[in-house]
């Protein structure tokens, strides 16, 4: 039986159908990512995307078109997460308004609506990509639009929409080289037609059992805030330095110096004459500090007061600050994104105020960037995003800010190392213009590489990839592919190392010990003349995380 119109109740057991299907068809989405690499979180994304509207769908107190269709939308939006899902949210946000003012929707007013899904998403995207999920609801949608006049039911529209959308697919090799080399389609684009045969269902009265679509919180990683208060009292630290040239010890470099010392505390001066160098800080963690500054030299004279004590004694005379006064909001705050307890603390000593959990494998939403702006109570936030599917969440989320009363930026960082370059070039005295063009322009200055093993054989930029093997990428090029990672590693660095290079940060994952990644940190400093920082960064997938400044 043809159906002319459909109602608002209609159009949300629609959605949730849609959303029913893309959940239990995520794994095989994830699948279709094209490097061969275990990080493929695309259907993950997009499944987490329409849960929340799922979400939101299910508090309507009625279900009239306004309601539904704000419903969709909102939820879409705060729960978007990774590109993919950032760019359906869009589409879910256009396709959604072209319905809030009517009462029953027409085949035509299908067909328009999802055009205008299409234009927004478009808008959305800085420089949009052909070959993507961009495409295919272009090209559907616009197929669909041009012989609406013979098609005369949403059922008719809704095939020949699919349809359209599978041609699309199947075309997305041809557009992107790199999905024709392993031949694969797009995932984002694969996701998309799942969303739509999921509707499809919904509109016949198939619909997906209702279990597979539960709230996102369910299933998610817990996305952990480790916001550092600023306001704790730590320890009153002055030390005097003197310098030293040697092999031991550091070049010393001021202005590295003192941003390091400035993401370990506050009330910072670094004084230099000739080769000694004052410093008086005010810092949770005095030890940090210490260790830091004797790597370019030796201490003269040092002092370290506990800060808590002389408060305590304050207040016991009376003289304790009012603790009813509500927190003013801080002038600066750094919000960044990172998996892996090694690397958490990293961000933590930088001055990171709020760490929000994920990367490759768990994107974290716009909501959760919004819950962490809300939290760090700042006027001024700058979001590291450090991976480039979380960089759209995170400047959705800095659009929410400004109505929070907060002036919001993305560092478009891309790696981890490019994130930390960040905070150590972030100065608390100076403007948020300065900072924010100081902390853009450092991370172009890192070049950033990654080992990680394979999960399936194919052939990209003429590397052989065998499973289970180890492959050096850097800039997201597959640069070398070695049965071990050290192997792998160093044929790697070999490419990313030049004569401009002075420090490589290498970062070693849970999978690594210890003693064979400073095996490796042994290895560049015999056969370069550089500066090798050695971390345990703890995070999963990558082995190694190479930033190379």
């Amino acid at each position: 039986m043809a159906t002319k119109t459909i109602n608002a109740q209609m159009l949300s057991e629609m959605f949730l159908a849609g959303a029913a299907n893309i959940e239990a068809k995520k794994e095989f989405i994830n699948e279709l990512n094209v490097f061969p690499v275990p990080d493929g979180d695309t259907g993950t994304n997009m499944s987490l995307t329409m849960k929340s509207s799922v979400k939101e769908l299910n508090m309507c107190a009625n279900n009239d078109m306004e309601t539904v269709c704000d419903a969709i939308s909102k939820g879409a939006l705060k729960g978007a997460r990774g590109n993919s899902g950032v760019i359906l949210s869009q589409i879910m946000k256009g396709f959604t308004s072209y319905f809030t003012n009517l009462k029953e929707i027409k085949a035509i007013d299908f067909a328009n609506a999802l055009i205008e899904g299409a234009n927004v998403a478009y808008k959305a995207v800085t420089k949009p990509k052909e070959g993507t999920i961009l495409t295919v609801i272009r090209e559907s949608s616009e197929a669909l639009r041009q012989n609406i006049e013979n098609i005369n039911s949403i059922n008719k529209a809704m095939d020949y929409l699919l349809e359209q959308a599978n041609i699309s697919l199947k075309h997305t090799p041809e557009l992107l080289p790199v999905l024709k080399e392993v031949g694969v389609v797009d995932s984002g684009g694969a996701g998309l037609v799942k969303v739509l045969e999921g509707m499809i269902m919904g509109l016949k009265g198939k619909v997906v059992e209702r279990k597979q679509i539960s709230n996102p919180e369910d299933q998610q990683e817990t996305i952990a805030g480790a916001g550092l208060d600023n306001e704790e009292f730590g320890y009153c630290t002055e030390f005097i330095l003197r310098l030293v040239d040697s092999e031991e010890k550091k070049k010393f470099n001021e202005k590295r110096f003192t941003n390091v010392l400035s993401s370990l505390g506050n009330s910072l001066v670094v004084v230099r004459d000739e080769d000694i160098v004052k410093v008086h800080v005010h810092t949770l963690k005095p030890g940090m500090a210490l260790n830091f500054a004797q790597g370019y030299g030796e201490f003269v004279k040092l002092k370290i007061e506990n800060m808590q004590e002389q408060h305590s004694e304050l207040a016991a005379a009376g003289q304790a600050p009012d603790q009813a006064k509500p927190k003013e909001k801080k002038e600066y705050a750094i919000i960044a994104t990172s998996v892996g307890d090694g690397l958490k603390e990293l961000f933590e000593n930088l001055q990171v105020d709020y760490i929000v959990s994920g990367g490759q494998t768990m994107n974290p939403s716009t909501e959760d960037f919004v819950e962490a702006i809300k939290t760090v109570n700042a006027k001024n936030i700058f979001i590291l995003p450090n991976n480039k599917n979380i960089v759209m969440a995170s400047e959705q989320a800095c659009i929410v800010a400004e109505d929070l009363g907060s002036n919001c930026k993305v560092i478009p960082s891309k790696s981890i190392p490019q994130g930390l370059v960040a905070c150590m070039n972030f100065n608390a005295d100076a403007s948020f213009e300065e900072n924010e063009n100081e902390m853009r322009d450092a991370i172009t200055r890192v070049k950033t590489g990654q080992v990680t093993f394979a999960i399936k054989d194919t052939k990209i930029d003429d590397v052989n990839i065998r499973k289970d093997e180890f492959m050096g990428i850097s800039e997201g090029k597959i640069i070398c592919c070695e049965k071990d990672p050290v192997e792998s590693a160093k044929k790697l660095l070999d490419r990313m190392i030049d004569d401009d290079s002075a420090i490589v940060t290498l970062l070693y994952g849970e999978a690594t010990s210890k003693e064979e990644a400073e095996e490796l940190a042994a290895y560049i400093e015999d056969k370069y003349t550089i500066e090798v920082e050695l971390h345990n960064g703890g995070q999963p997938v990558y082995n190694y995380i190479f930033g190379v400044e």
